[in-house]
């Protein structure tokens, strides 16, 4: 019988963390702790790639959250630094938790859309490289830019 080593993904870990952390997190982005905002970052903590507002008022159904007061959080915890928010060239913002202690000026990573199902995936840091060259903008040099790659996922395959 083989054993497998079990890893525990950066996500699983990070799922882990109690209200009473997310609430400290909270409050040093200079933000007030409400339940809102601690209801979305519990969301976002369990997500494997961006989510929109849409997907986030379907899937906080259940916790009394208005469509407007979910929106206006969204927005709060993004400027503050906690979360990313991402256009990934359909004109729907995405949001992702950022990694704690990251704020603002976090690395950030490259995306994967389908242009059959439209589903988002982050991918690796290291899955693009962007080299420096003449008359490219500083902040290609510097990773200050979005990478959306676009495609097939592999459930959608070469379907016509």
């Amino acid at each position: 019988m083989t054993l497998k080593k079990r890893t525990t993904s950066t996500a699983a870990r990070v799922a882990r963390s109690r209200v009473p952390d997310l609430q400290e997190r909270l409050r040093s982005a200079g933000l007030r702790s409400t339940a809102p905002r601690v209801a979305v970052l519990r969301q976002l903590q369990r997500a494997a790639r961006p989510v929109s507002h849409a997907e986030l008022v379907e899937r906080l159904d259940g916790e009394g959250l208005d469509r407007v007061t979910l929106y206006r959080n969204l927005n709060d915890l993004a400027d503050a630094g906690l979360l990313a928010r991402t256009d990934l060239g359909d004109h729907t913002w995405r949001f992702e938790l950022r990694p704690e202690g990251t704020g603002a000026h976090a690395t950030l990573h490259p995306h994967f859309t389908c242009t059959r199902c439209g589903t988002v995936s982050c991918l690796p840091e290291d899955a693009v490289t962007l080299a420096r060259g003449r008359g490219l903008p500083g902040a290609v040099s510097r990773k200050a830019v979005e990478v959306t790659l676009r495609g097939r996922c592999d459930r959608c395959g070469d379907r016509s």
